[in-house]
């Protein structure tokens, strides 16, 4: 499998307005992953969610500064560099992105195809946003999809919990791991990961959601 996959980081960027629970987690995490797929020559794709400055080609109603500028993920700003500890090193692959999904009129599906890349193993920021809307992308090209849940962030635990659900019920070839078992199924050793073994397996109401997430921690 390891010839066959590739590890996709969606927007780890310094931008802070978000607030994401646990950033430092998911940035030692991703960084043990980043150092154990390198480790068996996985390649290792970046993606950067880009609004320009000058408000060109902006999603409608994005929020705005009162000068006009991008509230989020200004390309005038270093908040749009990929955290210090993480950064991509000279032979990494680094997707710049308009949208929140990184396959959105971007070249990373062409990018996968020609590294021959069956397997996509992926986490990020945020959960609920860019993370999950290139996750299902992802599926719908056919890949399969290894997500490691202490990966990702969002910006409160309701976020996180139902976007993982969400996944985790309705794209069909889903695996979630943690870290840990992530950095195991690499290696080659003995390791843990939740898959469904029925469509929609998760249903959940407000009052059930911390019970069902459970279910899918590794």
């Amino acid at each position: 499998m390891k010839s066959k996959t590739a590890l996709v980081l969606i927007d780890l960027q310094k931008e802070s307005n978000f607030g994401i629970n646990n950033m430092d987690r998911v940035i030692q995490n991703t960084k043990e992953i980043i150092k154990t797929s390198k480790a068996s020559n996985i390649p290792v794709i970046y993606t950067r969610q880009i609004n320009r400055f000058d408000g060109i080609g902006l999603s409608i109603g994005e929020p705005l500064n009162v000068d006009g500028t991008p509230y989020y993920y200004n390309s005038d700003t270093e908040q749009v560099d990929i955290f210090d500890e993480i950064k991509p090193d000279k032979d990494d692959i680094v997707i710049d992105k308009y949208r929140w999904s990184a396959f959105h009129e971007t070249s990373l599906d062409l990018i996968l195809r020609n590294l021959g890349v069956t397997d996509i193993i992926i986490g990020g920021v945020v959960t609920d946003g860019c993370l999950m809307t290139s996750t299902f992308d992802a599926y719908f090209r056919d890949y399969k999809i290894h997500l490691i849940e202490d990966m990702c962030g969002a910006s409160n635990e309701g976020a996180h919990m139902s976007a993982m659900i969400t996944m985790a019920n309705w794209i069909y070839n889903l695996k979630i791991y943690n870290t840990n078992n992530m950095k195991k199924k690499i290696n080659g050793e003995q390791h843990n990961f939740w898959e469904a073994n029925k469509v929609d397996s998760l249903k959940f109401t407000p009052e059930t959601l911390r019970e069902q997430y459970k279910k899918i921690k590794t």
